[in-house]
């Protein structure tokens, strides 16, 4: 019945914020900037896949009252929404370095696993992000 998955949901507390940490810090690419008037429509993507976009959301209407956004921004900033990104790259430990030059904080330090090498980050509204560079 389904062909794919097209579109996963973070929220951040500021698109502009959140813009500047994801492509101009981690390197993805603007799928979608569209004032839609109630809401910023706002997308990323891997360079080149632009068939699965990330929905850069900031808590607010039309989706949600004032009192449970307030909500809902108080726990994104605890990194307590549950939002995950998992990327994959070719070369865990260098992209670590690269990131950490540009100033990521990050929460775990490239470790391996069974499944390959991976890390872990978070944004700066608190969400968590792990890249990993899995076995051949």
């Amino acid at each position: 019945m389904f062909h794919a998955i097209t579109h996963s949901q973070l929220y951040v507390l500021d698109q502009d914020e959140a813009l500047d940490f994801y492509v101009g810090t981690l390197g993805l690419e603007v799928t979608a900037d569209i004032d839609m008037g109630f809401m910023r429509w706002l997308t990323v993507a891997v360079p080149g896949h632009p068939e699965r976009q990330i929905l850069l959301e900031k808590p607010g209407a039309p989706a949600m009252s004032e009192e449970t956004a307030a909500q809902v921004r108080d726990l994104v900033t605890k990194g307590a929404m549950g939002g995950w990104l998992i990327l994959t790259t070719d070369d865990c430990r260098k992209t670590y370095e690269t990131l950490r030059e540009r100033g990521v904080e990050f929460t775990q330090e490239p470790t391996e696993r069974p499944y390959g090498t991976d890390c872990g980050l978070r944004d700066p509204f608190g969400n968590n992000l792990r890249f990993t560079q899995p076995k051949a």
